[in-house]
């Protein structure tokens, strides 16, 4: 006997494509032949292909929260929201498409309120003021979502990420942007860690959370 075609299965089944082909590789044709029925069929339960990729950004973010204690994790607010985002990051590393993803939806999708309410009342209830722990949000950016966005990515820039390109590109920026090129050379070089992203390493990404959690602790109260 078939299963019964869900909205939920179809995400379910849209991230898997995503996760084994690419994000780019996720087509209602596609996502149909994986579910076994017809690209009809999809648009019975979702009217277009953006309301499949606003169904799918839901779906990762839904996954970071059900991996977070119920109730809320124990302990100093700082390392509750330290593991917090680590674990949001570990999700994404299973999905690497997923942050650009969730940067291009025209929607917040729905189980963000919900992510960032819990991150709200861990603050407030550390002794935090709302105005305070509204401007760590911003300071935050994405992290609590598991990812940093790129500040500089030569392949955003039009160039390439490929070695040998990228040296030849830096040697001709290096005469009218020393610093920039020599960062850029450095990091490259230096990047052999998980990414989710030109210059979102793990190392960057626990430098940047801690220096912004510890700079919050003196702030606190």
């Amino acid at each position: 006997m078939r299963k019964a075609l869900s909205r939920e299965r179809v995400f379910a089944a849209a991230v898997t494509l995503a996760d084994e082909h690419g994000i780019q590789a996720l087509t209602m044709r596609r996502l149909a032949a994986d579910l076994g029925v017809e690209a009809m069929s999809l648009y019975y339960h979702l009217p277009d292909k953006e309301t499949l990729l606003d169904g799918v950004a839901d779906t990762v973010v839904a996954e970071v929260v059900a991996a977070l204690p119920e109730g809320g994790a124990a302990g100093p607010w700082r390392d509750v929201l330290r593991g917090q985002f680590l674990t949001a990051r570990r999700v994404m590393l299973r999905h690497p498409w997923a942050p650009g993803l969730l940067g291009t939806r025209r929607t917040i999708p729905a189980s963000v309120f919900g992510y960032y309410d819990r991150i709200l009342g861990t603050m407030v209830g550390a002794g935090f003021s709302y105005r305070i722990a509204h401007r760590a949000l911003h300071a935050f950016g994405s992290m609590p979502l598991g990812f940093a966005q790129e500040v500089f990515s030569p392949a955003a820039a039009g160039g390439s990420m490929d070695a040998e390109a990228t040296e030849a590109e830096l040697e001709a920026l290096a005469a009218t942007m020393p610093h920039l090129t020599a960062m850029v050379a450095a990091e490259v070089h230096a990047a052999t860690d998980p990414t989710l992203g030109w210059c979102d390493g793990q190392v960057e990404f626990e430098f940047t959370l801690d220096l912004l959690l510890d700079g919050l602790e003196r702030l606190r109260g």
